[in-house]
């Protein structure tokens, strides 16, 4: 009990820095923000005082913040001024070395962008999502019918990692024993590396990334030489805009893939008990109603924002909101500011699962760049819970979940919980 009022002080102190901190030291950015989960003042205050700030100095270099939804849209759909390209940095707060910049088609402009994303958008029409509902509802049934009873687990490991694992090796067609290397790649092209991270050097985590590339260059192989597929690979392989891409455009594409598969899915997943643990009321309220998922969904993803932020390059100097950003300027879209901002969403620090318009938020992205599986997340997340709600009455969410030491993916490493007996 002391360890829990000393770490509640500890959290008090960081928020409380927020409001004494002068604005030109506001480092939105830093990851030890996310991981105790103390940025939201932050942001609440830029929001309020400085909307458009410049950081002049933190572990990623200079950046801008961009921290209101219409000003983020703004931002997100002025394709001449603000660039993806990853031979400018990407779409990431961390640079990249130019050497191991690797493109995709998030991290391209038009018109090429649209080229290669259309290759893979056929997995994701309304047709093809009917056929996957039934596999996730196979899959989804077999895994809650597996867990302990009385016994504390990690949601995280035996829920959330495992079905989007599974989902992802579905939509590959990749060797089903193989398939947490997915995960394992996915949290690589994501850690930070350092003393506490998924690996220690820069080096190490391109070694991973080097593996990744060579186990689907074999699969990629098999795909040329077969007839077309409707797995990712094949479709990309036999795919006229695709079929010819470099190594790095290809590995690029491969991440790309992986991680939107594997971290948005899986951090809103496993966001989804933790906000329904904090608001009993809701989780009452949802299992008195299933039919409340159909907005549930969507709220949930407004309120985990699985991704933190979005990164663009100034292709020029540009004037905005009265600041003057130059060319080459870093400017970080912050979504999770976004998705509480009260002037976009009303009452937005609320977890409300039948909220009038949940659609309303910035977790996907938005214009030409929104994320092209949104409705397979949304899909999976919907049977995930139907099935829970047949099975359980509750789910008790028994400590504090252990955050991810990042500011791009904003997830849960661990969350523990107990289905009673």
């Amino acid at each position: 009990m002391h360890g829990t009022i000393e770490s509640a002080a500890k959290l008090d102190a960081l928020r409380a820095r927020a409001t004494s901190l002068p604005l030109e030291q506001f480092d939105p950015g830093d990851p030890e923000l996310f991981r105790t989960d103390t940025f939201w003042p932050y942001f609440d205050r830029l929001r309020r005082e400085d909307p458009v700030h410049y950081c002049k100095d933190s572990m990623f270099g200079p950046y801008w913040s961009v921290t209101r939804y219409n000003d983020i849209m703004e931002i997100e759909t002025n394709h001449s001024v603000f660039s993806s390209a990853s031979s400018l940095g990407g779409i990431t707060i961390r640079d990249i070395d130019p050497e191991l910049r690797r493109e995709s088609f998030i991290s391209m402009d038009p018109p090429r962008h649209a080229a290669q994303r259309k290759t893979v958008a056929p997995m994701f029409t309304p047709t093809h999502l009917d056929n996957l509902a039934l596999s996730i509802r196979k899959r989804s049934a077999e895994c809650l019918d597996n867990l302990p009873r009385g016994e504390v687990f990690d949601w995280v490991d035996r829920v959330s990692i495992e079905l989007t694992t599974q989902m992802l090796a579905v939509l590959f067609d990749f060797p089903w024993e193989d398939r947490r290397k997915l995960t394992r790649w996915s949290d690589i092209a994501t850690t930070i590396p350092g003393p506490d991270g998924l690996v220690a050097t820069e080096d190490e985590r391109q070694a991973e990334l080097t593996e990744c590339a060579g186990y689907f260059a074999r699969l990629w192989k098999e795909r040329i030489e077969q007839p077309p597929k409707s797995d990712l690979l094949s479709m990309m392989a036999h795919g006229a805009a695709t079929r010819d891409m470099d190594a790095k455009n290809f590995l690029g594409n491969l991440i790309l893939l992986i991680v939107g598969g594997n971290d948005t899915t899986r951090n809103t997943m496993s966001g989804s008990l933790d906000a329904l643990s904090q608001h009993p009321e809701q989780y009452r309220k949802l299992r008195e109603n299933p039919a409340l998922l159909d907005s549930f969904v969507p709220e949930v993803i407004r309120w985990q924002t699985p991704l933190a932020h979005m990164r663009r390059t100034a292709l020029a100097d540009f004037e905005f909101r009265g600041k003057q950003i130059r060319k080459g300027d870093k400017v970080v879209m912050w979504y999770v500011s976004g998705n509480r901002d009260a002037d976009a969403i009303e009452k937005p620090y609320e977890f409300i699962i039948d909220r009038a318009r949940p659609r309303t938020h910035l977790s996907f992205g938005f214009g030409i760049h929104r994320c092209v599986g949104l409705r397979l997340a949304e899909l999976q997340l919907k049977i995930i819970w139907e099935e829970i709600l047949k099975r359980f009455d509750h789910i008790e969410v028994v400590g504090e979940p252990k955050r991810v030491y990042s500011s791009f993916v904003k997830g849960l490493e661990t969350l523990p919980v107990r289905i009673a007996a």
